[in-house]
């Protein structure tokens, strides 16, 4: 029997897997084919299906940050090569056979070493694009002031590494290796390895041949007109599950005090007759001079994650999610920077944060940490990169009237929120890099008090090893947070607090600039927090 494009609650389902197979299978590839450790072994990337205008459509189980903010990419690629403006100054069109790359963060990039993939998905002609497909993965370094490209001191976006906007990458079907090297080595802060780079970006152009094959595959069985009609059935479903949410939600604000003295506010304001809601960062601090700056690609992922989180049903994250909801991101602060601000924090720290505030103001988990505990080192040799897990927020349960009718205890080290990463096998970690990881243990009681208690966090321990463990004279090898240390992450009433997260290397301080050979570095997660009076 032919199918319809009309919505069929069975053929919807199978569209919703089918649109998340392709996505895992493009994920598949581009880890089984990538080089570094941070792609490969990390799994710190993400791979998605769009539709004809840039919409995410459906994505892998993968890093949320980068999901969220993927389709601006997309858009931006479209706008530069098929918009008004590109056609009235001549740009080149897309054809057959081109891949674009680019990585500004003001053109839906999130942090300069997230590098994303664009493939337009053409007819079996060739005269007309139908989809596209999309991976980004985080380089283990792209440039910068500091090995690894995340700078903890960075003030200017040229510091944190080579910008790359609208690349064209592979042209009619060759990938321009030359002119990718000379773009790599012709940035303030070149990159350090752009083998590594080359090799990445050919595992992510893979993925995206197999997304671009899968799809074309589903055309022919099932013809154009309905996977196009199933690709916005899907979103309209996603925008019906977060419509039935918010008629369970309350008005609610929330702010987060940061300990460099920027704060985060929004205020949540339910319209329960039309089942959607206002979400006003408006009062949040303008921009930072730091790097403590969310792109406001970053902070709409971030919007996209909370409230994809509060469905239940088994539902792809698209942005369907995105359209019961009007978000107002003051241009100019914190959370929508203007160029040049340095962001890299702003990816990895303040995402976190807007989740926090976010959860805060619906009341329907306490605070998870306000920090990913990043930790990186290197030399012009090698970069690593690994975000440390810690313990989720304890949270409520809710009818359907928005009652609280239950509630669970937060998760024990666990990575939470707006990453998704792993952490590197310790036999891969010792064989890559002169390192010996020495333990990763629950920290026990750290997870805040409540009725239902914060999972707990954790304490990695790391050794450098070796004649060849020293790092660049301005990169310590390093864990770094939010500047909450001083402030820990609040329960859900703004009390019952979990602990504080720290970093330290043991035994005697180090002096000099390295990485402390036959020293251990020794990190603390943020912790979670409880929920619920006890």
């Amino acid at each position: 029997m032919a199918i319809g494009t009309d919505a069929d609650p069975v053929m919807l389902e199978i569209f919703n897997n089918l649109f998340m197979t392709i996505s895992e299978q493009m994920g598949y590839r581009l880890q089984n084919t990538a080089h570094s450790v941070n792609i490969k072994e990390r799994v710190d990337f993400s791979c998605a299906v769009f539709d004809q205008e840039g919409n995410l459509v459906a994505n892998a189980p993968h890093m949320p940050v980068h999901l969220g903010s993927m389709g601006a990419s997309v858009r931006a690629i479209i706008d530069a090569h098929a918009g008004p403006q590109a056609r009235a100054c001549g740009a080149a069109p897309l054809e057959p056979g081109d891949v674009y790359l680019l990585n500004d963060p003001y053109a839906g990039g999130t942090h300069l070493p997230d590098v994303t993939v664009i493939t337009p998905v053409f007819d079996a002609a060739g005269t007309g694009i139908l989809f596209y497909v999309g991976s980004r993965g985080h380089h283990a370094d792209i440039g910068g002031i500091t090995p690894g490209s995340m700078p903890p001191g960075s003030t200017h976006i040229d510091d944190e590494g080579v910008l790359l906007t609208d690349f064209p990458l592979v042209r009619a079907g060759r990938l321009r290796e030359a002119e990718l090297r000379q773009a790599l080595a012709s940035a303030p802060h070149p990159a350090r390895n752009p083998d590594q780079n080359l090799a990445d970006l050919r595992a992510q152009v893979a993925a995206n041949e197999k997304g671009r094959e899968e799809l074309l595959k589903m055309v022919e069985h099932f013809g154009l007109d309905v996977v196009r009609a199933y690709m916005g059935h899907v979103q309209d479903n996603a925008e019906a599950s977060v419509r039935r949410v918010i008629g369970a939600l309350k008005d609610g604000t929330f702010e987060l005090p940061l300990d460099n003295g920027a704060v985060i506010r929004v205020r949540i304001t339910v319209d329960h007759a039309r089942r959607s809601a206002r979400i006003d960062f408006g009062g949040t601090s303008a921009q930072q001079p730091d790097n403590f700056n969310a792109p406001h690609a970053v902070t709409m992922a971030a919007v996209l994650f909370a409230f994809r989180t509060l469905v239940d049903d088994e539902i792809p994250m698209n942005a369907g999610c995105l359209k019961p909801l009007e978000v107002i991101v003051p241009e100019g602060s914190m959370l929508n920077p203007r160029h040049p601000a340095a962001v890299v924090a702003g990816n990895v720290e303040i995402s976190q944060c807007i989740t926090n505030c976010l959860y805060g103001a619906l009341g329907v988990m306490a605070s998870g940490a306000p920090t990913m505990s990043n930790f990186t080192f290197g030399n012009a040799r090698y970069q690593y990169y690994e975000t440390i897990s810690g313990g989720s927020g304890a949270g409520g349960v809710f009818d359907e009237a928005g009652r609280l009718c239950g509630g669970f205890d937060g998760t024990s080290l666990v990575q939470t929120h707006m990453t998704n990463s792993r952490l590197t096998d310790p036999e891969i970690l010792e064989s890559r890099f002169p390192v010996r990881p020495e333990s990763y243990e629950i920290r026990a009681g750290s997870g805040g008090a409540g009725r239902w208690r914060g999972g707990d966090g954790g304490v990695r321990r790391i050794r450098f090893l070796g004649a060849d463990d020293r790092v660049d004279p301005r990169q310590r090898p390093r864990t770094s947070g939010v500047r909450r240390r001083r402030r820990p992450a609040r329960g859900a009433r703004g009390r019952l607090r979990g602990a504080r997260r720290r970093a330290r290397r043991s035994a005697a301080p180090c002096r000099s600039r390295r990485a402390c050979r036959g020293r251990p570095l020794r990190g603390r997660d943020a912790r979670r927090r409880g929920f619920g009076a006890p």
